[in-house]
C-alpha cells in the first residue's frame, strides 16, 4: 500500500508528527495524553466501532513511536508510563522492534480457499472431483468447501471454469517471507521473533494499522535539543521520498533547516562496499566458497544465517553502506552523532548491534523524517539554494533498487578481471530469496553473485518509504543518469 494515501498512512504520519512536536516543545510528559484527542477529535468514530478504541490504538502507536513498549491491558497504566527511561539523547528501545497491537488486530482468518458468488453450480463441478480430501461438495446447486477437511492445495481453484474459488490469506502473513506470523489463542496475529528478521513488510501490509515498529524520533530530537552535533546520512533510495517535487539537490538544505549539521550520501559507502565485495569475489570464489551473497540488506543476511547456516559463510561479511559511510563521517567528525535516514525497519536493529552502535547512533525512516519536517513546519524547499551531492557514482546510487548491488559489483570485477564471466541472480522478497538460496545450497548457483533484498523492488519498496515503487524507481534511474562517474571505485573521498 506504499504510495497510496490511506487512513492508515494518515494516522501513522500524524503520530510521527505529534511525537516530533512533543519532543521539540519540551512539554511535560503528561501532555502525551492530549495527543490521541488531536489525532482522533470529536466523539464520532471514523474508522472503527468506537472512538475510544481508536484513541486507545493511537495511544499505543504513540508509545511505540517514543521507543516504549506496548502496555499490558489487564490493568491501568498512563500513556507516559516508563518515558523517563526513553527521554534520553541516544539510542533507545527494547526488543521487540516490530509489535502487534492486539486489540487493533481484526483476527483475520488464516490461509484458506473460499467459494464466491461466481459459482454457477455447473454440471461438471470439477472442483469436487479434483479435491484429494473430499472437502468440496455440492449443496443447493452451489459448491462448498469444508474447511476442516481442506488441505489448501488449491486444486479446486485451479480447475474452476468460472474462477469462483478464491485463495485468501491474511495480509500480514502473506507479506512475511519467513513465515513468522501465526495466531494467538484469540486468532489475532502473533509474531514468532525467532523467525522474524524485522523487514517490516507485515506492518505496511496490515490494513488495520495493527502492527508497528518502534522509533527514535524522540531520542534524536532530544539529542539535537541538547546541543549535540548530529550529522545525517541519507540512503540511496532517498530520491523523491520527501516530496516528488523536491529534487535531490534540495534534500541536504532541508535537513540542515531541520537542524542537522552536515548531510552525506550513503551511496558513497555503497561504492566502497561494491569494490570490497568485488575483491572478495575475485579472491574467494570458487577457491574458498562456491558463490558470494551480498550483505547490504540486513533482513536478507539475517534470514540466510538463520535458515541456511551451512552456507551462511557465503554471505559477505563486508560492512554495509550505512556503516561504511558512518565510519568515514566519524573519522572526519569524531565528536558527532550519526543518524541514518533510510527506507528500512531492519536497519534499526542493525544499528543496535554491538559492532555498529558506536558508528550509527540513530536510524530514522523517510516517513518518520517526513513527520519531523511537518512538525517543524518544513513543508517546501523554502527557496533554499541547491546543494547537490557530488561524491558517489551512479553505481552506488543504484543500490536503491533490486539488481543495482549485483550490477555495481560486476562492473568493478569487469574492470579488474575482464576475462571473468560473472553470473548473477537477484531476488527482491524473502520468499524468492529462500528459493534462490535453496538452489545455491543444491550447487546450482556456483560461481554466482547472489543479491538478496527483503522488499519489493529493493530498498525503494522498504517499510519506511513514502513513494510508490514504480515512481521511486524512475526517480532513482533519473538521479543515476546525472552522476559524473558511473562505476564504483571512481567515487570521491569525504
Amino acid at each position: 500500500m506504499r504510495g497510496i494515501y490511506t487512513p492508515v498512512t494518515k494516522i501513522r504520519r500524524q503520530v510521527f508528527t505529534e511525537v516530533a512536536k512533543f519532543a521539540l516543545s519540551g512539554a511535560p510528559f503528561s501532555d502525551l495524553e492530549k495527543i490521541p484527542y488531536r489525532i482522533i477529535p470529536g466523539e464520532i468514530a471514523r474508522y472503527r466501532d468506537s472512538v475510544f478504541k481508536e484513541r486507545a490504538i493511537v495511544g499505543e502507536r504513540i508509545r511505540l513511536a517514543l521507543g516504549l513498549d506496548l502496555r499490558e491491558h489487564n490493568g491501568h497504566a498512563p500513556l507516559d508510563e516508563g518515558i523517563e527511561e526513553s527521554a534520553i539523547s541516544e539510542t533507545y528501545y527494547n526488543h521487540p522492534l516490530i509489535n502487534v497491537i492486539k486489540f487493533a488486530c481484526e483476527a483475520c482468518p488464516e490461509k484458506s480457499y473460499y467459494v464466491t458468488d461466481n459459482c454457477r453450480g455447473c454440471l461438471a463441478h470439477p472442483c469436487v472431483f479434483t479435491c484429494p480430501t473430499n472437502a468440496v461438495y455440492m449443496e443447493k446447486g452451489k459448491s462448498h468447501i469444508d474447511l476442516k477437511k481442506c488441505i489448501r492445495c488449491g486444486k479446486c481453484a485451479a480447475v474452476c471454469p468460472y474462477n469462483a474459488i478464491t485463495h485468501y490469506d491474511r495480509p500480514c502473513a502473506k507479506a512475511c517471507g519467513v513465515n513468522a506470523i501465526g495466531s494467538d489463542d484469540y486468532g489475532r496475529a502473533d509474531i514468532d521473533y525467532d523467525k522474524c528478521v524485522a523487514c517490516g513488510m507485515c506492518l505496511v501490509n496490515c490494513p488495520f494499522a495493527a502492527i508497528s515498529d518502534k522509533s527514535q524520533i524522540f531520542q534524536l530530537i532530544n539529542s539535537m535539543m541538547a546541543g549535540d552535533k548530529v550529522i545525517a546520512e541519507v540512503a540511496p533510495a532517498f530520491v523523491g521520498q520527501f516530496g516528488e517535487n523536491i529534487p535531490p539537490e534540495k534534500v541536504a538544505p532541508l535537513l540542515k533547516e531541520f537542524g542537522f549539521e552536515e548531510v552525506y550520501e550513503v551511496a558513497l559507502g555503497a561504492d566502497i562496499s561494491a569494490v570490497h565485495e568485488a575483491e572478495l569475489f575475485l579472491k574467494d570464489v570458487p577457491s574458498k566458497q562456491p558463490f558470494l551473497a551480498t550483505s547490504c540488506c540486513p533482513s536478507w543476511a539475517s534470514m540466510a544465517k538463520k535458515l541456511f547456516p551451512d552456507i551462511a559463510h557465503c554471505v559477505s561479511e563486508g560492512l554495509t553502506p550505512m556503516v561504511t559511510t558512518a565510519r568515514m563521517i566519524k573519522k572526519k567528525h569524531p565528536d558527532s552523532k550519526i543518524v541514518f535516514i533510510g527506507p528500512c525497519s531492519a536497519k534499526k536493529l542493525e544499528a543496535m548491534r554491538k559492532s555498529v552502535r558506536s558508528d550509527v547512533d540513530f536510524v530514522i525512516t523517510f516517513e518518520e523524517m517526513l513527520g519531523m519536517f511537518t512538525a517543524k513546519g518544513i513543508v517546501s524547499d523554502f527557496g533554499c539554494r541547491a546543494e547537490p551531492f557530488n561524491m558517489a557514482t551512479a553505481a552506488g546510487r543504484g543500490y536503491a533498487k533490486s539488481g543495482g548491488v549485483a550490477e555495481a559489483i560486476v562492473n568493478v570485477i569487469k574492470e579488474k578481471a575482464p576475462e571473468r564471466v560473472i553470473k548473477t541472480e537477484c531476488a527482491d522478497n524473502l520468499s524468492d530469496c529462500k528459493k534462490m538460496l535453496n538452489l545455491a545450497r543444491a550447487g546450482k548457483r556456483d560461481g554466482y553473485i547472489l543479491e538478496g533484498m527483503a522488499c519489493p523492488g529493493g530498498c525503494i519498496g522498504g517499510a519506511g518509504t513514502t513513494l510508490h515503487q514504480k515512481k521511486a524507481m524512475a526517480q532513482v534511474d533519473k538521479y543515476k543518469e546525472i552522476s559524473d562517474k558511473k562505476i564504483a571505485g571512481q567515487h570521491k573521498k569525504i
